[in-house]
Formats: C-alpha cells, structure tokens, sequence
C-alpha cells in the first residue's frame, strides 16, 4: 500500500489499534479538533453514524475503533478527500463498517434515507464565506471558509436524516458564533445537550467548542468542565494525552 502513495502523501500513524491514515499536507491534515470530536461523541453499540464533511475519512476511522457503532459512512465533496479516505479504509480493512460516499452536503437528505441516522458528526468550516479569499477553490480554503456549504446547510440536513426522538448531533465549532449555532440548533429541531469549551491555555480565552444536541430533545443543557490544551507551550494537559491514548 505505501507504494501506491500518491505524490505528496503520507501515511500517519494514528496510535490506536495500528490505525493509520493517508494525509497530503499540501492538501488539508487533520487536527487536535477532529481527535477532541471523536472523544466527546457518544455512539452507542449497534447505531449507525454518518459524517459530514468527513475530508480524508479521520472521524469514521477513529470512531470505528473507539465505538460499538455497527456501521459509519463519511460523506465528501472532493474527489481527491474523498479518494484517499476511500484508500485508508482499505489500508485499515475497514471496508465492512465504514463507507466513503463523495457528494455534496447541501444535498445530503436526498442520498440518505430520512431519519436513517442515529449519530451525525461533524467539524465543518468555522469562518464564514468572506470575500478576500486567495483561492475559493483550493482544499484548505474550503475546509476552513463556508465556501461549499454553510452552517444552516449542515443543520438543515442533519434534521431530515437523524431518527426522530433520538437522533443525535455532534458537532465541533468556534465561540465566537456560538450564538449562531444555538440558535440555529433549535430551529431545526435539535435540542443542544452537552456542550464543553475548550481553551488553549488555562489563562486565555476559549477558541473551539463541542456540542451535543438532540433531535426533538427537551430544553436542558449540561455545561461540562472546561477542556484546558496546553499546560505549557508544546506540551499537553494530561487530559489531552488520554484522549489521543498515549
């Protein structure tokens, strides 16, 4: 498999049940947040989990061994992400309990069956669509910017195809749209849970956050203690290092 690499990519290894995953750097690597979403979400034995947005497949992987999930599938746009998701599932022989699927988010509910779901997942684009953008068509560009799909897409989608009454959503964004976020949560059905901030350093300000919500829940939300990074520069609260196992 390593010899089938492509020019520019690597395989990483993922320190968890000898998972490794194909990355290109030139491309978009995955980060601390897809590893702190994998760990706050919940997936129960035998439900069924979809990704959106799953890039080079890094949620599916890691939940499919953190998880009793019985069946994952990571939903792409690009055909480049969604190629070498498809080659590190193979990589791992993970075929029978995840699947790749390339298309576009805006139109999720018509490739899926409705309330299908019982977990969605999902780090999405954090900034919105502002003008300025070197490269609206470059793969960091539209992992970080709302260029291909929007919040309200996300959550618009993830209504239709979660199970009624149960369905549940996780989701990792930034703060500062927070309100944003909860309002759009409740809009659409989805009953915000759980939510934990996290922060770079005991002493700054929160820069991600990591939600829960329920579909049809009632209104009830738990703030859970604070999930500090760094104790110092370049080296990891122990917190940090039992979520990426070491």
């Amino acid at each position: 498999m390593t010899n089938n690499l492509k020019s520019g990519e690597r395989l990483d290894d993922l320190q968890l049940n000898g998972l490794q995953i194909i990355q290109d750097p030139e491309r978009f690597c995955f980060g601390i947040d897809a590893v702190m979403l994998s760990d706050f979400a919940r997936v129960k034995p035998g439900e069924k989990v979809l990704d959106l947005g799953t890039g080079t497949g890094i949620l599916p992987i890691l939940l499919s061994a953190k998880t009793r999930g019985e069946h994952f599938i990571g939903l792409e746009i690009e055909k480049e992400s969604a190629d070498m998701a498809r080659r590190s599932i193979e990589w791992n022989h993970l075929q029978e309990k995840i699947e790749i699927v390339q298309g576009d988010i805006k139109e999720a509910a018509a490739l899926f069956k409705p309330t299908f779901f019982d977990v969605i997942v999902t780090n999405p684009p954090y900034m919105l669509n502002q003008h300025g953008l070197q490269n609206p068509g470059d793969a960091k560009a539209i992992a970080r910017h709302e260029i291909l799909c929007t919040l309200d897409d996300i959550l618009r989608e993830s209504k239709q195809l979660l199970a009624d009454g149960k369905g549940r959503f996780y989701m990792i964004h930034k703060p500062f749209r927070l309100a944003e976020i909860m309002t759009g949560l409740c809009a659409h059905g989805l009953e915000p849970k759980r939510m934990q901030l996290v922060y770079p350093y005991v002493d700054r300000e929160p820069n991600m956050v990591l939600l829960e919500a329920v579909k049809g829940g009632r209104p009830r939300i738990t703030v859970e203690k604070p999930l500090i990074i760094y104790k110092e520069p370049g080296k990891y609260m122990d917190e940090i290092y039992d979520i990426y196992g070491y």
